[in-house]
């Protein structure tokens, strides 16, 4: 059972939400990289739902490549993502 104590730790209550527009952190973008790999029909269509779900265009991505291992193919995005 939770018995309270005037003694010990407090948390705080302070949020970057409570600071005025000027004083919050700025947002920074900051690079990523998506790989895909598997069989080039995997990778095409994944990255047609990706278009679908409104992520990235096709054109985006890399060429599928050959990976040197039997029937997979990697492909690459890199975009810059907000940070916060």
């Amino acid at each position: 059972m939770f018995t309270p104590t005037s003694q010990g730790a407090f948390a705080s209550t302070f949020s970057d939400a409570s600071k005025p527009p000027t004083q919050r952190p700025v947002a920074q973008a900051e690079p990523v990289r998506h790989t895909l790999s598997g069989s080039l029909a995997a990778v095409q269509s994944t990255i047609k739902l990706l278009y679908k779900l409104g992520y990235a265009t096709p054109t985006d991505w890399s060429q599928p490549q050959p990976t040197g291992r039997h029937n997979e193919f990697i492909s690459v995005l890199k975009r810059r993502t907000t940070v916060r």
